[in-house]
């Protein structure tokens, strides 16, 4: 099946090389990926990669690469296009996440909630309002994957600017936590399984979504929870390593928090421990570094971001180079599936980020929000979820209404209302508003530009 597939951040280190691996591996699809990035030498080294990697012998997929000098080069007459940019440079993440210490605002993420997902919202909004103009532009029935960070907000501006879009947002951390429950199958039963085998229902905001019922054939995976966390909650676990790898790795940990939000909610908190702390008020989990420790996950630092982005550009640049081999196996991301799905090759059920149609009780419609949903032959269409408990729900609903009002002040370049949602984050919890207003301001003076919205 031939189709072109625009990639803006299309010199992605990491996301693009993920597909790019999978769509070869494709027997079935074939056309053009066209890459746009404001850094074009780093698009240059993608498509250098790519034709690296669909030169193997055990490529199956028949793809160009091209890179486009324009944005609408790229999605003239494409059939998808997936978003995977980031905003700004670290420099400004620095502020995002390191000047809330000051205040005794610890984050571990700082890319979604908290004062760094405001601020990260305030430099990212408006680049998506013109991907929004453009796409209606140029490709106005092509599907829209969004990657990028924060989640909720950029699907909300696409469907704001261009309320025909058929977007939704992909992220990958109900996976590792479907990873978790196969750990807990095999530790409780013997049995053993892959997270595609099991069924979970999820629902939620992206980062933030609760797993309410999952299941391993007749066995009801929630059910083993308790006698699970008996034996682990002290010592934490960690799906994809040690227990302990939290220590030296920055992306691991031990599971304390999830476990510890199950025991008080009855729902499991989809996402990693580093994304769901900054969701609740930060004495809970973020109160400072030595509780931090305590729940075994760690703070990553923009300093190591610094550090992992240098080391994937030399990577890129040895791949492009052919000085260092380029693996070609499957990433167990979801894109091509949805994909294969969307063009009738496969029937996908996966979870993703769409405007609430009433597949979540209890949020209001046209919030966004993410729960599985089916695609098949040109349909994404969300299932019903089943409902929250109320405590989990209560938590929810205050994010979920918070990034609403976060959206309406940047629509509207409303200092007010941003300066509201930005009070109103669980971290800036035990803050005066003169603390808060301050921080705001000064965050906001740290990173203005000529496209900041306020």
């Amino acid at each position: 099946m031939n189709i072109k597939i625009a990639y803006i951040g299309g010199g992605s280190k990491a996301w693009a090389r993920r597909f790019m691996q999978d769509l070869a591996l494709d027997a079935e699809l074939s056309g053009e990926v066209a890459l746009y990035d404001i850094d074009r030498p780093a698009a240059e080294r993608n498509r250098m990669i790519a034709e690296r990697i669909h030169a193997k012998p055990q490529a199956k997929a028949h793809f160009r690469y091209t890179v486009a000098d324009r944005l609408e080069q790229a999605l003239t007459g494409a059939d998808f296009v997936i978003i995977s940019i980031l905003p700004g440079t670290f420099r400004e993440m620095r502020t995002d996440v390191h000047l809330p210490e000051q205040y005794g605002i610890y984050q571990s993420v700082g890319d979604t909630a908290g004062p760094g997902g405001v601020l990260r919202a305030l430099r990212t909004v408006p680049a998506y309002e013109g991907f929004a103009r453009s796409i209606q532009c140029c490709c106005p029935d092509a599907w829209v994957l969004n990657l990028t960070n924060p989640m909720s907000i950029l699907v909300k501006t696409l469907y704001r600017v261009f309320p025909g879009i058929k977007a939704f947002g992909c992220c990958h951390e109900v996976f590792h936590t479907q990873d978790f429950l196969c750990c807990v199958l095999k530790e409780m039963t013997g049995q053993q399984a892959q997270r595609r085998d099991i069924y979970t229902d999820a629902s939620g905001i992206n980062h933030f979504t609760w797993i309410t019922q999952a299941r391993y054939r007749d066995t009801d995976l929630l059910a083993l929870l308790p006698g699970f966390m008996e034996r682990y909650f002290e010592s934490g676990y960690y799906e994809h390593g040690s227990a302990q790898q939290w220590t030296w790795d920055t992306f691991a940990y031990g599971n304390r928090v999830k476990m510890d939000l199950f025991r008080r909610y009855g729902a499991l908190a989809a996402a990693g421990d580093r994304h769901l702390a900054e969701f609740v008020d930060r004495s809970w989990y973020l109160k400072d570094a030595e509780t931090v420790r305590r729940w075994h996950f760690g703070l990553t630092t923009v300093a190591w971001r610094e550090e992992n982005q240098r080391r994937l550009i030399q990577e890129s640049e040895e791949m492009a180079r052919e000085e260092r081999e380029i693996p070609l196996a499957p990433s167990g991301e979801e894109l091509v599936r949805l994909i294969r799905g969307l063009l009738g090759l496969e029937v996908v059920v996966s979870n993703v980020n769409l405007p609430n149609r009433g597949q979540m009780p209890g949020i209001p419609e046209g919030a966004i929000v993410e729960t599985n949903c089916i695609f098949t032959n040109g349909f994404a269409d969300p299932i019903v979820s089943r409902p929250l408990p109320a405590g989990a729900l209560a938590l929810v609903r205050r994010c979920s209404d918070n990034l609403d009002l976060l959206d309406e002040g940047i629509a509207q370049r409303s200092r007010d209302k941003i300066l509201a949602s930005f009070r109103n984050q669980a971290l800036c919890s035990g803050l005066t508003l003169e603390e808060s207003e301050e921080l705001f301001d000064r965050m906001c003076d740290a990173v203005r530009n000529a496209d900041f919205p306020i």
